[in-house]
């Protein structure tokens, strides 16, 4: 495992590279990482990377987000087909016909869309700022994909905007049900319930805190409470025990990403040494792309 990570060290000199991971990657694979974070915060620390390659260490939208920030800069995805299953929810056409029959209706998409999807949108989000940014808009009425849990959160926030939500969903989060937390809290009474917004509303209404993963982290450092039931992908565990030191983190057994899962340091160390699996994309979807990212940014 040393030899491994000196390995990655030494071939990350040499590239010029910068690797970035989700909070949801492997516990090895986030601590190799130059940045750990949510989309939002990934998507920001790649529009201003200096590195003349950027290794996204996640799910392959991520990847396709950072060379649509940075196109001059060589993107590599350690794993090509780590696809996130929400982001084959919603299609490029699927959002065209949508604006058919909505014509007055701007488009919000969540960033875990493919590059073709963002490029029918009119600005992305992502569970950071998603009430902020659909708060924003102009339209009165918003046409919210792919994800109808996050998108109802959105609408309960933002009661003045007519929502048309999609049928789409994270495996991982629609599989925590109400009676899982409720199993958890009774084993755990005075542990405070966090959930991410990709949860089904039915476990937001009982969860104290909402929040993406980056804002759990925040609630954790300026919370007094030293017990966490926490609602989102196990791998997070890693990061709020590194930034939230000393608390206990209850998580649902089954909530596991496999795709988030398939970055390991052997994919890395193997994509830093053949840079063969970097991320192409047809110039006009790069082009199209670029704003409704840029937007998401500018609004944080």
């Amino acid at each position: 495992m040393a030899s491994l990570k000196d390995d990655i060290v030494r071939l990350k000199r040499e590239r010029n590279a910068v690797i970035l991971a989700h909070n949801y990657c492997l516990p090895e694979v986030q601590d190799i990482a130059d940045h750990v974070g949510d989309s939002l915060g990934l998507s920001i620390t790649a529009s201003k990377a200096d590195a003349g390659v950027i290794v996204f260490c996640g799910v392959t939208f991520m990847a396709e987000s950072a060379k649509i920030l940075c196109p001059g800069k060589k993107v590599i995805v350690p794993e090509p087909y780590a696809a996130c299953p929400m982001a084959s929810m919603c299609s490029a056409e699927q959002i065209k016909d949508a604006k058919g029959c909505h014509g007055d209706a701007c488009v919000v998409g969540y960033v875990n869309t493919t590059a073709s999807a963002k490029a029918e949108m009119d600005i992305c989000c992502t569970s950071s700022n998603a009430v902020n940014v659909v708060r924003s808009m102009k339209e009165k009425e918003v046409i919210f994909v792919p994800d109808a849990n996050l998108g109802s959160y959105v609408a309960s926030e933002v009661p003045e905007k007519d929502m048309v939500l999609w049928n789409g969903y994270c495996p991982v989060h629609q599989s925590i049900t109400e009676q899982n937390i409720a199993d958890l809290k009774e084993e755990h009474p005075g542990a405070v319930v966090i959930a991410h917004p990709e949860c089904r509303p039915e476990v937001l209404n009982i969860a104290d805190h909402v929040g993406s993963t980056e804002k759990m982290i925040d609630f954790v450092k300026g919370s007094e409470s030293k017990e966490f039931i926490v609602a989102t992908e196990k791998g997070m565990k890693h990061r709020l025990e590194k930034e939230g030191p000393g608390n206990n983190y209850y998580f649902v057994d089954h909530a596991l990403c496999s795709v988030m899962k398939m970055t390991s340091l052997q994919s890395v160390a193997r994509a830093l040494k053949e840079m063969d699996r970097e991320v192409i994309l047809d110039n006009d979807i790069l082009e199209r792309a670029k704003g409704p990212l840029r937007k998401m940014i500018e609004l944080k």
